[in-house]
């Protein structure tokens, strides 16, 4: 019981982290159709900008300035870059933000050097939430999980509940005859790609206090994402929030689970023969962790190709 409760606490959380940087990506994918390879990158950016920013006038002021900070670098991207290769097709934008990706790492490196920084947790969040089986459970990971439930609400009513969504989802679906009515459609889109580049810089700035805030975050965490995205469905808010959900619980589950095709031998009498065997028998499935994500999604794309909630075109 103890494993069990512990584990979904974990997976919840590290699920609710993975959509609060799936956010933005699934927001620009839906909304405009680009794949944004440097998604990551503005994910690390927004925990140096809070790292930043934090030294010099306190963490609150970092969680504000960070969004703002990479969601201004995401509309310049967007208007002087994305916007000349968009009529080129997904190749040419993939291309421009994976160099862009490699040019944030780099002036990462320049600038704060080739190792992690010391960006923590405030005093003030550095207390215990409750206890759980004897053990102490930190605030600051229901904190990520309160800030990542909060953008999913406020993403979900803006998109459907306001004016202003409907513009944007007329925008992606009808761009000639929302132009025609009077709005703007560039600058829409150059909106909506600075609003996921934020959402992207608030999670940095938020999970960078607790996670390492090192020049090789954007990598460690932009594939899965990628996963998430895919799995939930290209463009589909809901489907990323479900992805991510249980690629953080299977994720979580099998860190702790020590099973090997070895052990379940045991139970035929060959347990012992597959240990002196060794090799993929005795490979045990929390050393198997960083596989899970691509595991959930090769299960899921082989039932629904869209993914669990993406339309089928």
């Amino acid at each position: 019981m103890e494993f069990v409760l512990i584990s979904v606490l974990n997976g919840v959380t590290y699920g609710l982290l993975l959509f609060m940087v799936s956010a933005g990506l699934t927001l620009i994918f839906g909304m405009m159709g680009v794949l944004n390879f440097a998604h990551a990158s503005f994910y690390m950016l927004g925990a140096y900008v809070g790292y930043t920013v934090s030294r010099s006038v306190g963490f609150w002021p970092g969680l504000i300035v960070a969004p703002i900070v990479v969601g201004a670098l995401g509309i310049f991207v967007e208007r002087v870059l994305l916007r000349r290769v968009h009529a080129f097709g997904h190749a040419h934008e993939l291309l421009l933000t994976f160099g862009l990706a490699l040019i944030i790492e780099e002036l990462i490196k320049l600038f704060f050097g080739d190792f992690p920084v010391s960006y923590s947790i405030p005093q003030d969040l550095r207390f215990s939430a409750f206890t759980v089986f004897g053990a102490d459970y930190p605030f600051y990971r229901l904190f990520i999980g309160l800030v990542s439930a909060g953008m999913f609400v406020v993403l979900y009513l803006l998109l459907s509940r306001t004016r202003v969504g409907l513009v944007v989802r007329s925008a992606e679906r009808l761009p000639v005859m929302t132009e025609a009515l009077g709005h703007n459609v560039q600058a829409v889109f150059m909106g909506v790609f600075g609003t996921g580049a934020g959402l992207a810089g608030l999670a940095g700035a938020v999970a960078g206090a607790f996670f390492p805030t090192n020049p090789n975050m954007a990598i460690e965490l932009g594939v899965v994402v990628f996963v998430v995205v895919v799995v939930g469905g290209l463009g589909s808010l809901m489907g990323s929030l479900v992805a991510s959900l249980l690629v953080g619980l299977f994720t979580s589950f099998a860190a702790g689970l020590n099973w090997s095709l070895a052990g379940a031998l045991d139970f035929v009498g060959l347990g012992d023969w597959a240990r002196e065997t060794g090799g993929v028998l005795t490979i045990t499935l929390s050393s198997l962790t960083g596989t899970i994500p691509f595991l959930v999604m090769l299960i899921v794309l082989l039932v629904r190709p869209a993914g669990l909630m993406g339309e089928r075109s």
